[in-house]
């Protein structure tokens, strides 16, 4: 049988053998965290704590701004040092809390529920939403505001997000090969609280061992079905796996809950899984450290607030000179400008590249007119316009190409053979133009 895909893409080297077989650890614990009130899109927290104060493990220190917001706990036991502005991996100043961790590992009261599935919709929604759950695939968008959709909008399907198609990174497969019925637990939880019956779990075909252990957590529950996917990148996109495990087609400018779909990724089911059953706030992630400029390549459980340079120190530093280092995968993340970054709720992996791998944006030509970014392009757009319309200040212009379709993948920028930097110039037109 075929594997199930989408029409576009493109498959660079993944680069997964790097970290693969890495099972995941426990961090050092840091000395301070520096912890954003921003971690999610939308309303940023509101500071509930005070310079000089003691918090514990687990303590809300940020209350949510507005309906599209998510609280904000500690990571650490300790004293609150600072509240002032801190960069994050995009180089914005952003409100954050600073805590000294005291070492104690003092956890505020947390609930235990060890009969969670028979909590209503309702509480189990109430608790996703008090331990501060966002999606962890990067987006970062607030779980609770996911799982509330407009009554003219009745959801029937749950898709848990297994594909991980950027390269280098391999946080989610470690956590389907070594937690696969906390992640499958999630799901039900998930479909629970939308009240449907049918829920997937898209995996890509390189991760046999992921297919095999999630198909056998989920060898008992009728509604679930474990879907392998064609590697093809991005396959990962919320559009793109909707169409490859349902054949449901988003439309332009729409929403999955448009064609009754919630799509949540793998560690924000083990998140929803943790906050239910043992009342845990989100204060920790699974984060992948790898690139062939790092000594020591890892999976690691770090605690939220963790300065990227601690990480990159524990997984032995760099190896020789290190060209680039980013907050994310090759495709979508961002370069870091200094390392002395927070992780955060959706920092999925940290990357370093040798200086011999870089690859200097400077040194672009004019689009020659291939038409290679339009084959490849999953949202069937014609990039090439979309850059020089934007090369050109021609941004509103670019609106007519459908310029806000663009999920900013890269593959256009991948396969570009002027080297043109499409990705940015659309950026660019974006944050001059509105929808």
């Amino acid at each position: 049988m075929a594997l199930a895909t989408f029409k576009g893409g493109i498959h660079p080297p993944d680069k997964k053998e790097l970290a693969k077989d890495r099972p995941i650890s426990e961090a050092k614990p840091p000395q301070r965290v520096v912890i954003p009130l921003s971690q999610h899109l939308g309303a940023p927290c509101k500071p509930i704590v005070t310079i000089g104060q003691e918090v514990k493990k687990g303590e809300m220190i940020g209350e949510p701004g507005g309906f599209v917001s998510a609280p904000v706990h500690s990571s650490v036991s300790g004293k609150v040092i600072a509240i002032g502005e801190f960069p994050n991996a995009m180089g914005r100043m952003v409100n954050s809390i600073v805590i000294e961790n005291n070492g104690k590992e003092e956890w505020a009261a947390l609930k235990d529920n060890p009969d969670y599935m028979k909590l209503s919709p309702e509480e189990l929604k109430e608790k996703i939403k008090a331990a501060g759950i966002v999606g962890m695939g990067g987006a970062a968008f607030p779980t609770s505001v996911k799982l509330s959709p407009p009554k003219e909008k009745p959801i029937d399907t749950v898709i848990i997000n297994g594909a991980e198609c950027e390269p280098y990174l391999t946080a989610d497969y470690r956590l389907m090969v070594e937690k696969p019925n906390e992640v499958i637990e999630g799901l039900k939880i998930l479909m629970k609280v939308l009240g449907v019956n049918k829920g997937f779990v898209g995996i890509e075909n390189n991760k046999p061992d992921a297919i095999e252990k999630m198909k056998a957590a989920a060898k008992n529950e009728p509604g679930i079905e474990v879907c392998a996917l064609e590697v093809k990148y991005p396959q990962g996109a919320e559009k793109m796996l909707i169409k490859a495990t349902t054949g449901r087609e988003v439309p332009p400018r729409a929403l999955p809950m448009d064609v009754r779909v919630v799509v949540q990724n793998v560690g924000t089911a083990l998140a929803v899984y943790e906050a239910a059953r043992y009342g845990k706030p989100l204060i920790e992630r699974v984060v992948t450290v790898t690139g062939e400029g790092i000594n020591s390549p890892a999976n690691l459980v770090v605690k939220i607030g963790t300065m990227i340079s601690e990480l990159i120190e524990q997984s032995g530093g760099f190896k020789g000179g290190a060209g680039k280092v980013i907050s994310g995968g090759p495709m979508m993340g961002f370069a870091l400008s200094s390392l002395d970054v927070a992780v955060t709720k959706g920092t999925s992996g940290v990357l370093v590249i040798p200086e011999e791998g870089v690859v200097h944006a400077g040194d672009f030509g004019p689009c020659i007119r291939c038409g290679r970014c339009i084959d490849i392009c999953a949202m069937g757009l014609i990039p090439s316009m979309l850059s020089i319309l934007s090369e050109k200040g021609f941004y509103e212009e670019a609106k007519e190409y459908n310029l806000f379709d663009c999920f900013e993948c890269g593959s256009c920028a991948f396969v570009c053979p002027s080297k043109r930097p499409i990705v940015q110039l659309v950026r660019l037109a974006k944050s001059q133009t509105k929808p």
